[in-house]
This record gives structure tokens, C-alpha cells and sequence, in this order.
């Protein structure tokens, strides 16, 4: 592989006109230059690809069709992906600074993952904190038995280590999908970077028992049901219910 791996970050977007431009702007004017991005649209009926066509000269693939939710348009990226790596930066959310790419690579050569922290934000892009579940020093697919204890937009995969996000799962692939390349990984490098800035969002009732039902069932699959149930009590005791943990930054 190259001194200067090429990453793919990958952007899913939908109806997202109001937030499709900041990221697409935090990856464009990323000082490392071997990026390919993609950006998978589900067909939005908004002015999102009239926005997107502002930067075509900056976006290395475009698909835009409908699909079977968030999930079935990241496995699209990641079928279209060419990279050494791949990232995905959903709309809403940032890189944390231009020199993030070039930075989490010059820390280690040929990890099989690299990942670090998340900064939350409003829809305004002012920082609310760090996310609740901060990521362990040297992280294992063990850890997630806690819950995504590292957040997908701060994860960077060698493509070649990713399967396909499992579309019998619609809200909480991710987990599944984490975890899966977690065991797959000799070399776990963690950068102790801020990665991204996660667009903190609202959560329908419905859709969060939905992704706690799928994550216990994850899981159970991963880690066995009494771990499961063991790790969900300690969960209750040990973290706060908020979704993340304000603090000063600059």
C-alpha cells in the first residue's frame, strides 16, 4: 500500500438541503488530497442535488435513486468504493478540521482500523460536547458490548475488512456493522484525535425502542444472552441517560 493510502468517504443523504453543504465542504477542503468521495443520494425531492451540483468537480461518484433506507444506500457507497479505507460522513456531519484526514494517517502505518473522538453539535454547528460513550483507550469488538462505544463517523475501515451492513437490522446496523470489522482487525490504532463533529439529533420514541430491541438482539448474537443481560444492568449504572457530555471546547 502507499505512503498515502486513498481513503473513500462515503455521504448518504436524503432530502438534507439544509445540511448536505457542510459536510461536503469539511471533506472537500481536507488537506489530504487522496480522497475519493461518493455521495449516495435517495432520491430527494428537495433542492439537495442542486446543491450537490455546485461541487461535482469535487465529487469522484454521484448516485442519487431511491432506496430501502439508510442502510441499503451505505452498502451502495461501499459497493462503488475504491479506497484502501472507507469513512462515512452522513449529512450533518463534519470532519473535525482540514488537516483531520492527513493527521489520523501520519499517526500509524497500515492500521486496519483507526478511530477517535466525537464532538456533538447543534444544527447550528455550535459544539454541545463530547458524546456519552467515549472510546476505550485500545478498543476490541468486546468493548461494544456496552454499546457503540465509538461513533461510526469516527471510524475509519479498510475496505477490504468491510462486509455489507446486514439490511435486516434498519436502525442499528451500524453496531452489527462495527463489531463485525472489529473481529476482523489485527491492527486497531486509535489516534486519540477528534475526528468528527456528530450532528446531535432528535429521536422519535418509536424509532428509539426499535434500536434498543435491535441492539439487545446484536447483541446476543455477538456476546451471548447472559453477557448481554449482564452488560445492559451495568450500562443503567454506569452511564448517564443523556446523549452526551457537555464540556469546554475551543
Amino acid at each position: 500500500m502507499s505512503d498515502k493510502p486513498k481513503i473513500s468517504i462515503i455521504t448518504v443523504v436524503f432530502n438534507g438541503e439544509a445540511l448536505i453543504a457542510r459536510t461536503i465542504e469539511s471533506v472537500i477542503s481536507q488537506s489530504y488530497t487522496n480522497i475519493e468521495y461518493i455521495i449516495i443520494d435517495g432520491a430527494s425531492s428537495d433542492n439537495t442535488l442542486k446543491i450537490i451540483e455546485r461541487y461535482k468537480s469535487k465529487i469522484a461518484l454521484l448516485h442519487s435513486g431511491k432506496d430501502e433506507g439508510i442502510y441499503d444506500a451505505m452498502n451502495k457507497g461501499l459497493r462503488d468504493a475504491s479506497g484502501d479505507y472507507v469513512l462515512f460522513m452522513n449529512a450533518g456531519d463534519e470532519l473535525y478540521c482540514a488537516d483531520t484526514i492527513k493527521e489520523v494517517f501520519g499517526i500509524a502505518p497500515e492500521g486496519d482500523v483507526y478511530y477517535g473522538n466525537t464532538a456533538v453539535v447543534d444544527q447550528y454547528g455550535k459544539t454541545l460536547g463530547d458524546r456519552r460513550l467515549a472510546p476505550p483507550d485500545q478498543m476490541t469488538w468486546k468493548d461494544l458490548k456496552y454499546g457503540m462505544c465509538v461513533s461510526h463517523q469516527s471510524f475509519i475501515a479498510r475496505r477490504l475488512l468491510c462486509d455489507f451492513y446486514d439490511l435486516d437490522y434498519k436502525v442499528s446496523a451500524d453496531i452489527d456493522w462495527v463489531i463485525k470489522v472489529l473481529k476482523q482487525s489485527d491492527k486497531v490504532v486509535n489516534t486519540h484525535l477528534y475526528i468528527s463533529r456528530f450532528l446531535e439529533g432528535g429521536t422519535s420514541n418509536k424509532r428509539r425502542k426499535k434500536a434498543l430491541i435491535e441492539r439487545f438482539f446484536i447483541m446476543v448474537k455477538h456476546y451471548g444472552f447472559f453477557q448481554t443481560i449482564i452488560s445492559h444492568i451495568l450500562i443503567l449504572f454506569r452511564y448517564p441517560f443523556h446523549r452526551f457530555t457537555k464540556r469546554s471546547m475551543t
